[in-house]
């Protein structure tokens, strides 16, 4: 009975509750499975004894590049060789030749194994290598190679990718050159002439790196490209140009305002035009596709809006008024024009010469160069008509150079 007593007052709370004693026991057996641990799930005895001795062992250096050849002009270049898949050219390729990408990260493509040889002689840092074959490694300059990550890619890769009707294997990231921290041939220094060139709003790449190469062949101290001209560094310029990127100064995306900056004090700023300069009535024309060079002594002064001498307003497609431009005294470009230093504007090949160059020629005293055509014949490939000032230029310059020489051997005694 003393037992029932002390099992009474539980079993009388027990049976209080609902459910009775049954629910009471489960509640409690579930409690005390909550407040378990969980089940710790212990590896093998091999895993866990292999994990113990990872833990105890020194870490190792990292690994070396994933292959190492040595070219034949010096010690070994490490490169890399890019993995089945592996979609890097693909995309640096695709990135590089969009303008916006060059200016934000300030890195263009070069192709070719003529163009990056250029490039690396005259100081462009290479950034990374994409090749097909060592060999086209032991061509190019080994210091500046070291310095550059080499990935070699198959040779489909690089033609899958490459803007070249023959590819030669060879594509290389740059950082975007700056042209007064390039070193240039010293032969295309030596070789200089007093003359410049600037390139009034042309879009064509082709035309571009065209009138490039010739502003190079023909000795040109520097080349300034003003906002409106396409990209210097597109890859069709880059073609077009053959390696005239890094054989003479080229400054890029100016106003009119700057340009004056970027002349030699005294110098002439003249037009090139395909207009009679007989006729009266073309006196005022404005050349499409044409520049031309200048010299008579004076300082360069930005284009201002107020006009020296005004001709009748320019026109256009619709009829609507224009502004108006200056008039220019006008001559045939195989006339003498060459008193140093002189700058030739070429014009764009759909609106020609704008108004601000016509002004900055009329600052200067500039003239209007004529390059004479058949009649009928609207105008002059802005390339084509380049080339006729610039080498006309030249030969002029080399001349005047050499009746210099010649009086001062041989004096006039008078």
């Amino acid at each position: 009975m003393a037992a029932l007593r002390r099992l009474a007052p539980g079993l009388g709370r027990s049976l209080l509750r609902p459910g009775g004693p049954g629910e009471a026991a489960a509640g409690r057996r579930g409690v005390r499975a909550l407040r378990r641990s969980p089940v710790r799930v212990l590896p093998p005895q091999k895993e866990r004894a292999a994990a113990a001795e990872a833990q105890q062992s020194p870490r190792e250096p990292p690994p070396p590049p994933p292959a190492v050849e040595r070219s034949s002009a010096g010690p070994g270049l490490w490169y890399e060789k890019a993995a089945p898949g592996d979609r890097r050219l693909g995309k640096v390729v695709t990135i590089a030749k969009s303008k916006k990408f060059r200016d934000h990260h300030g890195k263009v493509l070069l192709e070719g194994h003529r163009l990056i040889k250029d490039a690396l002689q005259a100081g462009a840092v290479l950034q990374t290598l994409f090749f097909s074959t060592v060999g086209h490694l032991k061509e190019l300059p080994e210091a500046e190679l070291k310095r550059a990550n080499l990935v070699k890619v198959k040779f489909e890769d690089i033609k899958s990718w490459s803007d070249l009707v023959t590819p030669q294997g060879l594509i290389g990231i740059f950082s975007k050159p700056n042209h007064a921290k390039m070193s240039y041939p010293a032969a295309q220094l030596t070789s200089s002439l007093p003359l410049l060139l600037i390139c009034d709003n042309i879009r064509d790449p082709g035309n571009l790196g065209t009138i490039l190469r010739s502003a190079a062949g023909a000795g040109c101290e520097k080349v300034l490209l003003t906002k409106g001209c396409v990209d210097p560094w597109e890859p069709k310029v880059l073609r077009a140009g053959m390696g005239a990127h890094f054989r003479l100064p080229i400054v890029a995306n100016l106003d009119w305002e700057s340009v004056p900056s970027h002349l030699p004090a005294g110098v002439q700023v003249c037009v090139a035009d395909n207009k009679d300069p007989d006729a009266q009535a073309e006196t005022t024309s404005v050349s499409r596709g044409a520049g031309g060079a200048g010299s008579a002594p004076g300082t360069p002064k930005a284009p201002v809006k107020s006009k020296p001498k005004a001709a009748p307003e320019r026109r256009d497609e619709e009829g609507a008024a224009g502004v108006c431009v200056p008039e220019l005294a006008a001559q045939y470009y195989y006339e003498n024009w060459t008193e140093t230093p002189v700058a030739v504007v070429i014009g764009g090949e759909t609106y020609g010469l704008s108004p601000d160059a016509l002004h900055l020629a009329a600052s200067t005293g500039g003239k209007r160069l004529v390059i004479p055509v058949v009649p009928g014949v609207d105008s002059l490939n802005s390339a084509i008509a380049a080339g006729v000032v610039l080498f006309e230029g030249k030969r002029q310059l080399l001349l005047r150079h050499k009746q210099q020489d010649e009086r001062q051997t041989f004096p006039v005694v008078g």
